[in-house]
């Protein structure tokens, strides 16, 4: 499930990226809009300009912005960033493996087995949709919120 940090983060990133091309705009400004606790996002920008997706800046004219557009933004990317590995248990994840203690056959494992495919459908998806995508979505009157894959 995503968490309200991923949910906040996706939501920041959207106000971002709806601005016009090199504007920006404070940590105050996003929260209010989006209805998330300052301090938690502070948190939360910190963490994706570190993960080099914003650019900040301190002073008059200053805050927050994209530092790539939002077609090369991944949603995948704000969300592992986030969130960590989308896979549901730690046995199905690909970048933080950790087996089960009750598991007694890795590779007859049906929890596993399931819950990978979960894993590789959620990354599929979030790994080839980008923010600019996302931007669709909510200009739309009938967004086509079945995405095929």
């Amino acid at each position: 499930m995503l968490t309200n940090k991923g949910k906040y983060g996706l939501k920041a990133m959207l106000h971002l990226a709806s601005l016009e091309p090199g504007g920006t705009a404070m940590g105050a400004e996003i929260a209010a809009a989006n209805n998330i606790p300052k301090k938690f996002l502070d948190a939360i920008l910190l963490e994706l300009r570190n993960a080099g997706m914003l650019r900040s800046k301190k002073g008059p004219g200053g805050g927050y912005a994209l530092a790539r557009t939002p077609k090369d933004i991944r949603v995948g990317l704000i969300i592992r960033t986030l969130d960590g590995p989308l896979a549901p248990i730690n046995c199905a994840s690909k970048s933080a493996y950790v087996p089960c203690e009750d598991c007694e056959d890795l590779a007859t494992c049906a929890v596993r087995i399931t819950m990978s495919r979960v894993r590789d459908a959620m990354s599929d998806i979030l790994d080839r949709m980008t923010l600019e995508e996302m931007m669709v979505f909510s200009r739309s009157k009938h967004p086509d919120l079945m995405y095929h894959i």
